[in-house]
């Protein structure tokens, strides 16, 4: 059968590189074509019909400045779906361009499907309606958007989470502390402090500064920054030298240096799942410029009791969010000096919650799920 895919990000091109080798396990002789990345590419042994790096537009002005370019991508879809004849369109998140090609898609009789839900739970939930009248299925990777589409009279399927089995492969290949900090020019006599700061620029320059100045108030234990790979030395040096700290820099070791810290402060995203599932304490930021009236103004817009995932998927607050002008160097470190502490009581109680969310989430391998169903449904 014939797959048409298109994932719009870097995330989507992962996701969406483990779905191709999924459905080419349930479907030896699966076509596929696409719009992705080069996870895709390599999984699906061809090039993208676009590329998701050039399709990298975000928030309003930049859109709109590039919306002659945009279109030409949407024509590009539309064309390859109504030439090629797919037997399922798959989307992978990327919502205003994906839900535009659901409708044409749905309205030219082709079946489909949607991997990794767009989080209209949170924002915009009138997308729902465009979801449930294009979308024959949607295959969702958070338990809650079940009960939450369920309210809106659509039915979903929980497949698992990516993060999960990303993690449970990772862990046993992650090396020992001492062999890590050797490796990385860390002290291994002193407790870590993982900053992770996010992989843009404005959110690191938004949040370092603050995480900063609260992990140096730890002088017995050793912060280290993750350090995201498009990012520029010279960001980070920049930072550390307004701070008036040391503080190393770590690049391609993310996922280890979270798991040998005694705690991380992270920004909020899907950093503060994959450091839940690593087991290491938290505390989540999100300072934008810290305004009031960004706050307020967010407030407003955001669905919802919780913002970060651990406490979206658990349902309970297990770890702290300091958004906007609430994410300062006192507020981050009165809840990070409890966390440094082993025998503590709030050190305990968010381990115990990491184990109930892990719980929820389940070990269903996510993309072999979905494949599966895909292929099935397309064959009836």
């Amino acid at each position: 059968m014939k797959y048409f895919i298109i994932a719009g990000e870097a995330s989507g091109d992962l996701h969406g590189a483990q779905l191709i080798a999924a459905l080419k396990q349930c479907d030896p002789d699966a076509q596929i074509r696409f719009f992705g990345g080069d996870q895709m590419a390599n999984a699906a042994g061809t090039t993208p019909l676009t590329h998701y790096r050039d399709m990298a537009y975000m928030g309003f002005i930049e859109v709109a400045k590039h919306l002659p370019t945009i279109l030409g991508f949407l024509g590009t879809a539309r064309h390859a779906i109504d030439e090629w004849q797919p037997d399922a369109v798959v989307l992978i998140d990327y919502p205003s361009f994906n839900l535009k090609v659901a409708k044409h898609a749905h309205n030219t009789g082709h079946r489909v499907f949607y991997f990794i839900s767009p989080k209209v739970w949170a924002w915009k939930q009138w997308r729902v309606k465009d979801i449930k009248r294009y979308v024959d299925r949607m295959y969702s990777i958070l338990p809650f958007e079940v009960e939450f589409y369920r309210s809106h009279d659509y039915e979903v399927d929980y497949v698992g989470n990516p993060t999960v089995t990303e993690i449970a492969h990772a862990l046993p290949t992650l090396p020992p502390r001492e062999a890590f900090c050797a490796e990385q020019g860390l002290d291994a006599t002193r407790p870590l402090i993982a900053l992770v700061p996010g992989s843009r620029v404005k959110e690191i320059r938004d949040n370092l500064p603050s995480m900063l100045a609260a992990a140096s108030r730890h002088p017995h234990c050793q912060p280290a920054i993750a350090g995201a790979p498009t990012i520029d030395d010279s960001l980070y040096a920049g930072l550390i030298h307004e701070a008036g700290v040391s503080c190393p820099v770590v690049k391609g070791a993310t996922w280890a240096l979270v798991r040998h810290a005694q705690a991380a402060v992270v920004t909020s995203g899907t950093a503060t799942l994959e450091t839940a599932l690593l087991g290491t304490p938290q505390v989540a930021c999100y300072r934008m410029n810290g305004s009031k009236w960004v706050y307020r103004f967010y407030s407003h817009l955001i669905h919802g009791k919780y913002v970060t995932l651990p406490n979206l998927i658990a349902d309970e607050p297990v770890i702290p969010e300091l958004l906007m002008h609430h994410c300062t160097p006192d507020s981050i470190d009165s809840h990070l000096t409890p966390l440094l502490d082993e025998s503590s009581a709030e050190r305990n109680a968010m381990l115990a919650g990491y184990a109930r969310m892990r719980d929820r989430l389940g070990t269903n391998d996510c993309a072999a799920t979905a494949a599966r169903s895909i292929v099935s449904r397309c064959t009836v």
